[in-house]
């Protein structure tokens, strides 16, 4: 079960948001046929999977939901049919936020989980035939999407996890998963893919403000995805925009407006309306920002005030971590310069004009 948790913006308004955001929606875009079709034909690599269609897709992923934990939700499976037989091959498809070391061996748990249903029913079916020389276990094609801010440095074999593969090599089971990073392919490659998958992999590359103000995406690309989209598709867009909202802290109110525009066809006000707010939020989050540091220097100025020292203040604000303890350590010993009056705009602007130097 996804946990979820209910916040409250500036104008008391309840929000829903959710304790894996990013996986959320990956998981959103890729339990669609058509954009899951988009990803195997522009990002697989294989030649047999260019003109694979979303009919030709069928999403097993409850088959295997025993062989997911609630921090694998993200995970899809899926059942592709290629050319006009009845040969079938599964897909899995695990989205990873951040660099992930030990993901091929995450992997192949869930590779051996499929082999072993897939041997279960068939010999359900016919008794035996697993024993067969001509029976053949289901190609698995493994990918990882990452859109993670870090250089994805995990190494894409099974082997580099097993010591002394050099030595036991014949012994040691590998594969290679296929990676899809955001970060490999630009805007402009995207928008020339001039599809839905593209606009979400563009929004997934977007980390504040400053990044979606400078996308300047093109209005016919745009008009052409508020177009020609198919509803599922526009639906899976507004889903994962209202993601990234929630993750922003923009009012249900907004959202919903945002949400509408969409469905509506209306994207190229959408983006226009998008920008406005995001630089709204971003003032709000400043304000915010200075508020929690200004009342953090006032109550360690009163600490001060009484004689305490950097330890006696540490121990007393509860700094259980070296981020905490490094903040307050600033603070105390830029108010010390302002005994004992200790003007708290003064103290805020010279830590504020340390951390820019920084």
């Amino acid at each position: 079960m996804q946990e979820k948790e209910q916040t409250t913006d500036e104008a008391g308004n309840q929000q829903i948001s959710n304790s894996k955001v990013e996986d959320n929606g990956a998981k959103l875009i890729f339990e669609n046929p058509t954009l899951c079709a988009q990803l195997l034909r522009d990002y697989s690599n294989i030649d047999l999977l260019k003109n694979v269609q979303a009919e030709d897709i069928t999403d097993v992923t409850e088959r295997y939901i025993p062989m997911f934990t609630e921090e694998r939700n993200a995970d899809v499976v899926k059942q592709v049919r290629v050319g006009d037989n009845d040969e079938v091959f599964v897909t899995l498809i695990e989205h990873k936020s951040q660099v992930d070391y030990n993901v091929s061996m995450q992997i192949l748990r869930y590779m051996v989980y499929i082999w072993e249903d897939y041997e279960k029913r068939q010999e359900k079916k016919i008794p035996g035939v697993s024993k067969l020389a001509g029976f053949k276990y289901p190609p698995i094609f493994p990918i990882v999407y990452y859109n993670g801010e870090e250089t994805w440095t995990a190494d894409n074999f099974l082997k580099s996890r097993i010591a002394l593969s050099d030595i036991f090599l014949p012994y040691v089971p590998d594969y290679k998963y296929h990676l899809v990073n955001t970060a490999d392919h630009d805007k402009d490659e995207l928008i020339e893919k001039n599809d839905g998958l593209s606009l979400l992999m563009i929004l997934n590359k977007v980390r504040n403000s400053e990044e979606f103000n400078s996308l300047n995406l093109p209005r016919e690309y745009v008009d052409n995805l508020s177009a020609n989209a198919p509803e599922d598709v526009l639906d899976v867009l507004a889903r994962v925009i209202a993601v990234l909202l929630r993750k922003h802290r923009v009012s249900e109110d907004e959202i919903q407006d945002f949400v509408s525009q969409i469905k509506e066809r209306r994207m190229s006000d959408l983006f226009a309306n998008f920008k406005a707010s995001f630089n709204v939020m971003e003032e709000r989050k400043i304000g915010q920002d200075k508020g929690e540091l200004l009342n953090q220097i006032r109550l360690i100025c009163k600490k001060l005030s009484k004689g305490k020292d950097l330890e006696t203040i540490l121990d007393e604000l509860e700094a259980d971590d070296e981020i905490a303890e490094k903040e307050i350590s600033e603070i105390v010993n830029v108010a010390q310069n302002y005994a004992p009056e200790y003007d708290e705009e003064k103290i805020y602007d010279e830590l504020e004009k340390t951390k820019k130097a920084d």
